[in-house]
Order: C-alpha cells, then sequence, then structure tokens
C-alpha cells in the first residue's frame, strides 16, 4: 500500500492552491499538492513539507491533519496547511520532466462550496470533505 501525503493549501487570499491537470484524452481534473512518503522521510509532515517545496517551491506551515481517504492499494492523509509564498516556476518534481504526462497548472480556487464544486477535484471524497468544511467556515478559521 503506498502511503501519500497531501496539503490543503490556504493562500493569502483565502484561496485553495491546487494543481491542475490536463491530459491527453482525458477531461481535465484537479489535485491537491503532495505525493509519496519517501524512505528517507522522518514522518509524514516531513514528506509533506517536502512535497510542498518540490511541487510548488513554497514553504507551508501544518495547521492540522484534516482527512484520511484509503482504498485498497493508497492511504492518503490530507493536512489542512497555509502558504504565504510560492513559484510554481521553480519547482522540482520529477513527475514534472517526465514525457507524455500533459500540462502540470497551478490554480488558486476561491475558498467556497461553490467553487469547489465546479472543479473535478480528485478524489471525490476530500471534494466532498472540503465542501462540508467551507459551508461549517472551519477552513477560513484555519487561515
Amino acid at each position: 500500500m503506498k502511503h501519500r501525503v497531501r496539503a490543503v493549501l490556504l493562500t493569502p487570499n483565502n484561496t485553495l492552491l491546487l494543481i491542475k491537470r490536463v491530459r491527453p484524452g482525458i477531461d481535465p481534473y484537479w489535485v491537491i499538492v503532495g505525493g509519496k512518503i519517501e524512505p528517507t522521510d522522518a514522518s509524514p509532515e516531513e514528506a509533506l513539507l517536502r512535497e510542498v517545496r518540490e511541487e510548488i517551491a513554497g514553504e507551508a506551515q501544518i495547521v492540522r491533519h484534516l482527512h484520511t481517504v484509503e482504498t485498497d492499494t493508497d492511504h492518503e492523509d490530507f493536512y489542512l496547511a497555509t502558504i504565504e509564498k510560492w513559484s510554481f516556476e521553480d519547482r522540482t518534481g520529477p513527475e514534472f520532466d517526465q514525457e507524455g504526462r500533459g500540462e502540470y497548472l497551478l490554480e488558486e480556487v476561491p475558498l467556497t462550496a461553490e467553487a469547489i464544486e465546479a472543479i473535478n477535484l480528485l478524489p471525490q471524497e476530500i471534494a466532498a470533505v472540503l465542501r462540508e468544511a467551507v459551508e461549517r467556515g472551519e477552513l477560513l478559521a484555519a487561515r
């Protein structure tokens, strides 16, 4: 089972910082910054901070664990985090250089249930968790 970590990144603009994936033959979809825990990572939180540095050249501040999504093959821990600055042009993750992986576009999505509902955010379980958290005011309170 692969153990992954994801950062639900809240920006100073009260937006979510997400990656839009555009791949040939597939409708665009959005994912949350993060990736696989490596054997050299001291903890899931350290892996999360490394992934944020690699994927968006940013420094996140972890607020708390938000949710876990488990399938037969993956265990994904989602953390609520804040971020002040990032530079998508300075990303260093190996996936960005792989041929045939399509486009990776960094987007700020308004922190509203309607905006989250309007995009194809995967996995769908975390999209539902985020919509509910927004409706309860939990995400803005974390900012």
